[in-house]
């Protein structure tokens, strides 16, 4: 029987994509990655928002911003009364009650101080007892103990006038209003409560990913990353770094020590240098999502494929091998030891 040359064909296709696969398995190289996504931060913490909180308790009477307005330094948020409107007043009237009370403490201690004068004068001519001396002498310390209570009721007093003339609270730096408390309008707040939320419009960025703890291992400060910008289209091969749409550079700036709350490990990444700048602010502002690829070591496609099927863990650098292997020693043998420590162990009589 002949064959039908449909089925030949499909066999030689068959033939020549299992031989193709083999060589490609073989010979084609790949680029090992730890992936993972993550967001785009603000590397320098002046740069990311804050929040702008209450220093006094009150009531909010007026709002100087509204959501989305561009602020400065300094410019004021909002306005807040203290619920007693006569507090201010009662304050400044105390205030200048403790200062005519320091005036009149230290016109009563002058005039003791010269009491003790003339009584230590009168006593070394023998006129006076020396009791007279030191009852003039206590009255002059308790002049004293007097005036610095005095000073320091003052001081708590410019404390709180202090704190009062807060009622204005300002912005912290130049930006942006993202949100407004609007909630606590016309309500009571505290010292602490947060009134509203200012977001730079400039800033230094970095990009935060979220790794696995199966690779986090083999991440160190200085790998390059390949980084995938929420919102701007792109192609990525993970393999094949040189086949890429879209696609920006970056490096590992540093690795956190613990994972978070869902045992992934956070890896902070860097615009590579002299490599093309990351998209502008206005198209990957802060908090904008990232998809990244920490680039590893180059094996083979089939080595690869044969990795991920058996989910074994990324290949490990030749540093990493000489560490654990312990070759790195010098003039040692495979386990690290030197000829050295190997002679003095045997002198010891110790087992190796």
């Amino acid at each position: 029987m002949k064959a039908p040359r449909v089925v030949v064909i499909t066999a030689w296709l068959v033939a020549l994509a299992i031989t193709a696969a083999a060589l490609v398995m073989a010979f084609v190289p790949w680029v090992q990655t730890a992936n993972g996504d993550g967001l785009v931060v603000a590397l320098n913490p002046d740069d990311r928002a804050a929040d702008v909180s209450s220093l006094v308790s009150g009531r909010i009477t007026e709002w100087y911003v509204k959501d989305g307005e561009q602020v400065k330094a300094g410019q004021p948020i909002a306005r807040v009364v203290d619920l007693d409107p006569d507090y201010l007043t009662r304050l400044a009237a105390e205030r200048a009650q403790i200062e005519a009370e320091i005036a009149a403490v230290t016109q009563s201690r002058a005039t003791a101080q010269l009491d003790v004068n003339r009584a230590s004068a009168l006593w070394r001519e023998g006129l006076i007892a020396r009791r007279d001396v030191e009852l003039a002498q206590i009255k002059v310390a308790e002049g004293g103990a007097k005036l610095a209570e005095s000073r320091a009721k003052l001081q708590r007093i410019d404390v709180q006038l202090a704190r009062q003339s807060s009622q204005v609270v300002r912005a912290p730096r130049d930006g942006r209003i993202q949100t407004v408390n609007a909630a606590l309008s016309g309500g009571v707040v505290s010292p602490g409560s947060i009134l509203a939320t200012v977001a730079p419009e400039t800033a230094t960025r970095a990009v935060a990913l979220y790794i696995d703890g199966r690779d986090i291992a083999l991440v160190r400060p200085g790998q390059q990353v390949r980084l995938e910008f929420e919102g701007w289209p792109a192609i990525q091969f993970s393999g094949w770094p040189s086949v890429a749409q879209g696609i920006f550079d970056g490096r590992v700036r540093a690795v956190d020590p613990t994972s978070n709350a869902g045992g992934l490990f956070r890896v902070l990444v860097e615009p590579a240098p002299g490599k093309k700048p990351w998209p502008d602010l206005r198209f990957t502002k802060l908090g904008a999502k990232v998809r990244g690829w920490i680039q590893m070591e180059t094996v083979r496609v089939g080595y690869e494929l044969w990795r991920q099927l058996n989910d074994f863990p990324l290949e490990f650098s030749k540093d990493i091998k000489d560490s654990i292997s312990g070759k790195g020693a010098k003039g040692g043998d495979d386990y690290g030891v030197s000829k050295d420590e190997d002679a003095t162990v045997r002198k010891a009589g110790k087992p190796k």
